[in-house]
Parts: structure tokens; sequence; C-alpha cells
């Protein structure tokens, strides 16, 4: 299933695993997991309540926003951009573009913004900033951490020669009908390495298909390379074909009822009649008694596309208090009956919409309760993180569509369509019954990955979107053989040992919290682990089942160690700031801060610190850490060493200080000529 800037398919066409590093990840410094990393001097992040054992800290629930009150919070960050700019250090061509405001009910706001470097924009660029109520930023969570900045603004490949290769590119790939976008433009790509002048060359016409095509090429501006390329598809009383007789939310005008839902936002619902344009006809009749429960009636796949968008809408608006995809009230449309025999759904942000074929032979539209949520969560994905429809961030972004898909089918707990893991079981697109795709054990579809390995990055993104998929179930339901709603499981786990579920209310809501305030376009598995580990720290603590369940779960997908792994710096409680904080070249010292609760007495004798650090020379270093009190600990003097980054546990003596309170990283460059940034560290109470 499918998203656009994008637009995603539902599905695609036609190694040795390694132990991942969970931290240390530059292209995805994910926000501080209670704590604050920001420059010195900075109020600490921590919750002012923590929450009890098991119930969720609703200080740090967003709130639900009016779109005046979200338009005022857009205008408000609008305003102040400039000089948010130059608090981030940004040099004097860039300037940030507000995308998008949460605000946590108490009070902190986090505001996504884009980037343009001499008015050219920035992909890989994108960064949330957090805000306490007080105004004192928090925190700040990087797309790249790399100096945006480039040689020459002039091109040495003309932009001709590069929407050619382009379009060779796409026809190699099977593309039809192939022309240049307008939408094509010059660039700053900063998504990996280093910045450079670019070309986005944007192809359509067809895939091989069918599929609406909207293949994104990125090319060096100055060396004619292709540096990157991603599909911009993500491929993704009514009487419905898949959910029974359900009641429909519709418009009346005189004698006519039309597929109009005036309760959401005003979503419509409209017939392609096996055209692949435009909008078709809004679906509309004499009486609102919609279809017959087959493929003999047209208003069937029309009720299925309809209920699904009131229902995902629903899911959305009662679980999370999110008012429609872009959380402006704003609806989409939906589109059935694409093309002939087309056995595909997307989502596509050019129209703001959802479109659906008829499966093979017209004869299973591909409109279940899971499809339309799924390709609805790709818009969601799109106005939020922005996860890039490639490698690891775009497993990600289709897995973050089968979840919520899925939390969209148990939220509707129709009988007719019960809520299960199982993605598309009911559209037959394989055409002997089985599903789609698998939660609990990815790898059952023949292609998926049940596991992180070093490889996963290259499968297709339906394919190495199991890593995430897998987690979930984990976490929700836990490992091992079970039943639930008549569907038989049995999850198993990469490293042997079982995960204990927390249920899926509260995998979904530390889902949804990460995606919509730790992740950005660049995140990848194990920046998920750590954007996942702070929202369940924020809502649940970081003592507590919850936030052990989602370290048991990505270790269990061979993302990150479990507690006393051999990984892990040691058994016991550990805090953990993954925020990034850049070290000024031969300046004053910064401070990466961690809130420490939840601990009796004083500090231990054998207090692990984990330190990583991104440094071109780490000899210009001096790293300490200061405890509470103010006392401090010498981890590490300049010196002569010529080695870059460091990546290194030490031990400390901290017998004499009380353990609860805030402890931070204190890190100077005492030398010229060399940058880096405080890439993460934790505290580890053995």
């Amino acid at each position: 299933m499918s998203s656009s800037s994008s637009r995603r398919r539902t599905s695609p066409t036609s190694s040795p695993t390694t132990h991942r590093r969970a931290a240390g990840i530059a292209l995805a410094g994910v926000a501080a997991l209670i704590a604050a990393a920001v420059q010195s001097g900075a109020a600490s992040a921590a919750p002012g309540h923590a929450p009890q054992t098991g119930k969720i800290n609703t200080a740090h629930l967003a709130v639900r926003l009016t779109p005046s009150q979200r338009a005022e919070l857009i205008r408000d960050a609008d305003g102040t951009k400039a000089r948010t700019a130059k608090d981030l250090g940004l040099g004097a061509q860039e300037k940030l573009v507000v995308k998008d405001v949460v605000k946590d009910a108490d009070g902190t706001v986090h505001t996504r913004y884009e980037r343009t470097y001499a008015g050219l924009p920035v992909l890989g660029g994108d960064l949330v900033v957090d805000t306490a109520k007080s105004g004192t930023t928090e925190r700040v969570v990087r797309a790249t951490n790399a100096a945006v900045r480039v040689s020459s603004l002039t091109p040495a490949v003309s932009k001709a020669a590069v929407e050619k290769q382009a379009l060779q590119r796409a026809r190699s790939l099977g593309a039809a009908k192939t022309s240049v976008a307008p939408s094509s433009r010059q660039v700053v790509w900063a998504a990996n390495g280093t910045p450079v002048l670019a070309y986005e060359t944007v192809i359509g016409g067809f895939q091989d298909d069918g599929t609406p095509n909207q293949l994104h090429v990125i090319t060096d501006a100055h060396t004619g390379k292709e540096l990157f390329r991603h599909q911009g598809i993500e491929t993704g009383v009514g009487n419905t074909q898949y959910s029974g007789q359900v009641q429909l939310t519709t418009t009346q005008s005189g004698s006519t009822y039309t597929l109009n839902d005036g309760a959401r936002g005003g979503h419509k619902t409209y017939n392609l009649n096996h055209g692949s344009s435009g909008t078709g006809t809004l679906f509309s009749q004499t009486n609102d008694t919609w279809g017959n429960g087959t493929t003999s009636n047209a208003a069937t796949a029309g009720a299925d596309a309809h209920y699904g968008a009131a229902v995902t809408w629903d899911f959305y608006k009662n679980t999370f208090g999110r008012n429609g995809i872009k959380n402006n009230g704003q609806a989409a449309y939906s589109r059935v009956h694409y093309g002939n025999s087309y056995v595909n759904a997307f989502w596509d942000d050019s129209c703001f919409c959802m479109t659906y074929g008829d499966g093979s032979n017209n004869a299973d539209p591909l409109t279940s309760l899971d499809v339309a949520g799924h390709e609805m969560s790709h818009g969601v994905t799109s106005n939020t993180a922005g996860l890039e429809y490639s490698g690891e961030s775009g497993g990600l972004n289709e897995a973050t569509s089968d979840i919520f898909g899925t939390g969209v089918e148990f939220y509707a707990n129709n009988s007719s369509d019960v809520g299960d893991y199982l993605i598309g079981e009911k559209i037959d697109i394989n055409g002997d019954g089985t599903p789609l795709r698998y939660m609990d054990k990815p790898s059952k579809d023949g292609a998926s990955a049940d596991s992180w390995s070093s490889g996963v990055g290259n499968k297709d993104v339906h394919y190495s979107s199991g890593v995430a998929n897998h987690f979930f179930y984990l976490l929700s339901e836990g490992s091992g053989a079970k039943v639930i709603n008549g569907v038989s499981y049995n999850s198993p786990t990469s490293d042997g040992l079982p995960v204990t579920g927390i249920g899926r209310d509260k995998a979904l809501q530390i889902w949804y919290k990460a995606l919509t305030t730790k992740f950005t376009s660049t995140t990848n598995y194990a920046a998920a682990r750590t954007g996942t580990l702070a929202a369940a720290g924020e809502l649940y603590g970081t003592t507590g089942a919850e936030y052990k369940a989602v370290q048991d779960a990505w270790a269990a997908v061979n993302v990150g160690s479990r507690p006393g792994d051999p990984g892990d710096p040691g058994d016991g409680t550990t805090f953990e700031n993954s925020a990034d904080v850049q070290i000024p070249d031969y300046g004053a010292a910064v401070t990466s801060s961690i809130s420490v609760t939840g601990r009796t007495g004083n500090a231990p004798s054998n207090l692990k610190v984990t330190v990583d650090i991104v440094h071109t020379f780490s000899g210009d270093l001096q790293i300490d850490l200061v405890a509470p009190t103010g006392k401090t600990y010498r981890l590490k003097s300049s010196s002569s060493d010529p080695t870059p980054d460091v990546h290194q546990t030490y031990t400390v003596n901290a017998s004499t200080v009380a353990a609860n309170g805030t402890w931070k990283l204190r890190v100077q460059d005492k030398g010229p000529q060399d940058t880096g940034y405080i890439d993460g560290w934790k505290l580890t109470f053995p």
C-alpha cells in the first residue's frame, strides 16, 4: 500500500546478521528520552511529575488543537523563525520553514521545520525544536548534523542532461509514458554525507504495474552522479464487501444523497469508473443505501472506502486527539475503481487523496478497513516525520502505515472484519487467501525481514518494514504462541529470549509520540529505537515495564541490547539522552543533561557513564561528569591522541552524592581546527 509528496504503494513489484549499535547515529539525532540536551545553562526537560507505574503521563500527551489554535501556533513559530535559526547557529544563507506544531499538555511545543539554503530547499535538513512553556529550548532533533553549506551555487551539469538521465532511469525500472514533472527543482541534498548542490528530478507517467509514477531522482549538480532516488507513490447504511452493513455519514440535497461526510471535514468518495486520472464522479443516488455487498454494484467499493475513511478519522481523533491527516480539520478524498484489474492502492499528497484498484479480474477491490487505515496513515507520516521512502526510513514509513492500519482495524471493532495483526487479509492480493503481510513473523510472506541486518535497508520498503512491524507486535502482545480474536500467532525473537507485551493501546501511543515528535526524514532503525524509548520514557517513565518492553522488543528484532546484555553497559536502570549537542571549535564547554528520578539514597560506586561523541580529533576533548551537587568527575583529559570520535563507557565512584537530580555531561574542545558534537550519552545504575 502506498503515500506521496508523495504517494506510496500497497505492495512492491514483484546475509549474515550483525548486532546493531543502538546509539551514535549521526544522521538522526533523536531527542532526549527524559532529559534535555542543550547548551550550557539551559533548564532540564525532565517531566515535573513522574507517572504512576503502568499509567500514562498525561503531561506529555498532545493536546487537541482546533484548526485556529494550530494556525496560531504556526504563525507564532513563523514570526520567530529567524531568531530560532540564529539561536540554532544556522548560517546566514539558511532559513527555516515551519511545517508543523505539536503542543503537549505541560505546555511543551514541538515545532517541526524544513530548511532552505540560499533560497533552495534542503532535502534532509529538517529538524524538530522542543520549547518548554517557559520559552526555554529543551532539545533539537536534526535529520543531519552536517553544516549546511555548498562550495558553489552554479551547476556544472545542465538541467537538460540531468532530466535525460532521470528519464532513462525511470524507463529502466519499467515506467511508461514518462515525463518530467513541473515539480522538478534545484536543491541542496543533505540527507547523507556532506551537503551538495543537486537537482531533484521528478518523473511522471506510470510504473510497470499501472501505478502512477512519481520517481524522485537526486543528481549531483557538479558531477552528474545519481545520489539517491525514491518513489513518491506510497503504496499502500453501506452494504460493504468486507465490513458488512455499516452506518455511513452522507449529505442530502433535495432528493439526492452523496458520499460526502460533513462530520469529518467533508470527506468525499468518487467513482473513477476504471479511469486513471482526475477525480471521477462523486457517488450520488436518490436513496441512502449504498452498494449490495458485491462487486456487481459499483457503490459497494465506494461504501467500503467511505467507511474506512470515517473509521480512520475517528481512530486518530479519539486515540491521539488528531484532527484529520494534517491535524487541521481538512478532509482528504477517496477514489475507487481505478484502472482495470489494478492490484494496488495508494496515497498521493499532491491530490491529498486515496485511490483503490479493483484487484485481479476486478474481483477484490483493495478497499478493506486496514488498507484504508494504511493509506491515510501515509498522509499522517508525510505531514509529520516525512520519512524518506527508501532504505530503512522507507521501511519505517511502510511499517507506520501497517501499525496504524492495524490500530484502525482493532478500533473499528467490526464483527465482519475483526482486528488482527495480518495486513490485507481480506483483499486476497495473492490469489490464495493468504494475507499480504504478517506482523508476528514477517518472513512468513517469503520476503519480509523478521529482524534487522546490515542489508535490510536494501530491501523493498514493503519488506524492510518487517523489522518495525515485528517490533510493534512484540511490544503489543509479546512473543510465543497465542490466539487473538481467533487468529493463531507464534512470534519468535532473534535473541531467543521472551518478550512480555504491554498491550496494543500503549504501543500505539508510544509509536505515535515518536513519529510526531522524535522521528525526522532520515530516521533509521537504530534511531527509531532511541525515539521510541524517548516516547516511552516521557509517557510512562524510564523505570517501568513499558520502557523495558521497548528495549526488549527492539533487542528481539536485533536492534540494540536488552539491559544486562553484553552490548549494554550493565544490569540495572539506564537513563539516556540521545539529543545532539554541537561542540564549538576551541570554544566554551557545552553540557547535555539527564534527570534521574525514582532512585533511593546515593549513587553507586560503579556508576556506568556511556559516552558517544562524533569528533574529527578526540585528543582536543576534555570530558567531565557533573553530579547534581556540582561535584565534577573527570572522564577524559585533552591529549595528543589523533583518533576521531569517543565511544566509551567509564566507571565512576559517585557514592558520596545523591542519585536523584540532574546530571550533566560537560565537554570542551581545547584545541583549534576540529569539529564535532555529542551524539548521546547514558547513565546506568547497576
